[in-house]
C-alpha cells in the first residue's frame, strides 16, 4: 500500500545544521571580549551570532539583540561590517557590553554601534525613532530562569562551590529571568511584539533557545516561543540547529559544562537515560514583507510617545 502523500503543515519549516562549534566557546572568545565577559551565567556563543549574520544581511545592515548580555550580538556583528544596537537590563552587563565594544574599536572594528540600559519590553520608549523599519536582523535568547550555568571552584572541605551562575538580583522582578515560565513567555511575546516596529520588511529574527528538564520534566521551551513569535505577527521560516558539540569524521564531540555532567550522571543513576545537550534550537522569523495596520499604529506611537518622554527628562 502506497503512503498518503504528505501535505505541508504550518510547523514545516526548513532545517539546517550549524557547525558552530567547531573551536571550544573559549577559543571563540579568545582576544575579542574583556575579562569581565565570563561571569555572565548564559553567554551566546559567539559562532552561532557569526552564522546568523552572514546569512541573513549584508555590510552595513543593523542587527539589533534587545537582551544582549556581554553584547556577543554586537560584537560579532560591528566585526563582520554591520551596524549594532542592543539593550540591556542590568548595568553591570551594559559596561560590559561597552569594553567589549571600546575593544573591538581599538582593533579596528570601527562599525556603528550603541548600547541601551533598560527593560526590553519598554523598546518602543527606549529606542530613538530613527531605528523604526531598519532592523535587518534581531539575534537574541530569552534568559532560562535559574541558569544552570556558571563556573567552579574547589575549596578544602567545602567541596564544589558554584559561582557566577544567577541573574543579577533573584529578588528583582524587573528581570525576566526571575518572573517565573509563564511570565517570562508573556515577557517574550511582548518583546517580539515590539520588535515588528523597528525590523524592516522582510527583516529577521533568529532565537537561540534549548529544552530544559525541571524536576526531570522535559520543558519545551522552543515550541513555546515558536509560539510566542507567532502572537506577535512574526512568520516561522526556519528551525535550525546549531551544534554546541564538535563535528568530526564520525560522530559529535560534546562539549557539556560541569554542571551538564554533574546533573546527566546524577539522572542515570536514578535511572534515567539522559545524554548532553549537543545543539540549541535557532528559531528564525520573517517579519511581513508589508507593514500591517498595527505595526504602523505602534510606529507612531513611538515617534510621538518617545520624543514627549525626552521632552520631559530634559
Amino acid at each position: 500500500m502506497n503512503a498518503a502523500p504528505h501535505t505541508p503543515g504550518p510547523d514545516d519549516v526548513p532545517v539546517s545544521v550549524w557547525t558552530t562549534a567547531q573551536s571550544s566557546p573559549a577559543a571563540q572568545r579568545k582576544n575579542k571580549y574583556t575579562p569581565e565577559s565570563t561571569a555572565h551565567p548564559a553567554k551566546m556563543l559567539p559562532e552561532i551570532v557569526r552564522h546568523a549574520v552572514t546569512h541573513y544581511t549584508k555590510p552595513g545592515d543593523l542587527v539589533l539583540d534587545p537582551m544582549c548580555g556581554i553584547g556577543t550580538t554586537l560584537v560579532e556583528a560591528v566585526r563582520l561590517g554591520r551596524r549594532a544596537l542592543g539593550v540591556e537590563y542590568e548595568p553591570h552587563w551594559v559596561q560590559v557590553t561597552q569594553a567589549n565594544l571600546d575593544l573591538a574599536r581599538h582593533q579596528g572594528h570601527d562599525a556603528d554601534a550603541q548600547v541601551f540600559q533598560g527593560d526590553a519590553r519598554q523598546l518602543l520608549t527606549l529606542l530613538p525613532a530613527r531605528y523604526v523599519g531598519q532592523v535587518a536582523l534581531v539575534v537574541t535568547s530569552p534568559p532560562y530562569g535559574p541558569s544552570t550555568h556558571g563556573q567552579v571552584a574547589v575549596a578544602p572541605g567545602e567541596g564544589v562551590q558554584k559561582y557566577h551562575h544567577l541573574y543579577g538580583n533573584t529578588l528583582d522582578r524587573g528581570n525576566l529571568a526571575n518572573i517565573g515560565h509563564h511570565r517570562l513567555l508573556a515577557g517574550f511575546t511582548r518583546i517580539l511584539t515590539a520588535l515588528r516596529t523597528f525590523l524592516r520588511p522582510g527583516g529577521h529574527v533568529a532565537i537561540t533557545i534549548r529544552p530544559w528538564r525541571e524536576h526531570a520534566e522535559l520543558i519545551d521551551l522552543p515550541a513555546q516561543i515558536l509560539a510566542c513569535g507567532r502572537a506577535a505577527g512574526l512568520i516561522p521560516v526556519e528551525r535550525n540547529v546549531a551544534l554546541l558539540a564538535r563535528a568530526n569524521d564520525t560522530d559529535l564531540v560534546a562539549r557539556g559544562s560541569f554542571f551538564q555532567r554533574d546533573f546527566i550522571r546524577k539522572q542515570r543513576d536514578a535511572g534515567l537515560p539522559l545524554h548532553l545537550i549537543a545543539h540549541e534550537d535557532v528559531l528564525v522569523f520573517r517579519a511581513p514583507l508589508h507593514p500591517t495596520p498595527n505595526t504602523h499604529a505602534a510606529a507612531h506611537r513611538h515617534r510621538t510617545v518617545q520624543p514627549a518622554l525626552q521632552g520631559l527628562a530634559a
